[in-house]
């Protein structure tokens, strides 16, 4: 049983600098080394360190989304300040979220254990809960006891 939680959010927007994955969708090995890439790549160019500067919070997303019949995965933050041109600005819906915790040695690891929670154990689980698309993403929030810890977050709607 996967440990989760169902939570109301406000919506609320993410500025993300981000790459399009051109792996099959079933390409999971394939899928989580174009993200590892793009994470690395953004950690060394400095975009990363960009965004961090304009956040309003520590919080960093990894947002996974559909546009335009691709896929899609950004690094971002949330932030009031105007977006850099080659930034996308992402809206979440307000509503309820299917919401699973963790923690992890590395940003990777918390993302593909989450993940892998998320969408193989939690949604599932939630049976009186759909989701129908739209953005999701991992919210890598601190450090503590060595740890990174963070959050998925998966808007749904109720069945």
């Amino acid at each position: 049983m996967a440990q989760f939680t169902l939570e109301q959010k406000e919506g609320f927007t993410v500025i993300g600098l981000g790459t399009e994955l051109k792996s099959h969708y079933t390409d999971y090995a394939g899928i989580n080394q174009e993200k590892a890439d793009f994470w690395q790549q953004v950690s060394q160019d400095g975009r990363l360190d960009y965004l961090k500067e304009i956040a309003a919070n520590d919080y960093i997303f990894a947002v996974n989304e559909a546009v335009n019949n691709k896929m899609m995965h950004y690094a971002g933050v949330i932030s009031d300040q105007s977006a850099p041109e080659e930034a996308r600005v992402i809206e979440f819906p307000a509503g309820d979220y299917v919401v699973v915790k963790g923690e992890a040695e590395t940003a990777e690891e918390l993302n593909h254990t989450l993940t892998g929670i998320a969408f193989g154990q939690a949604l599932p689980e939630a049976a009186d809960y759909a989701y129908v698309g739209g953005p999701n993403t991992t919210v890598e929030m601190g450090r503590r006891n060595g740890l990174l810890y963070g959050e998925m977050w998966i808007p749904v709607v109720k069945k």
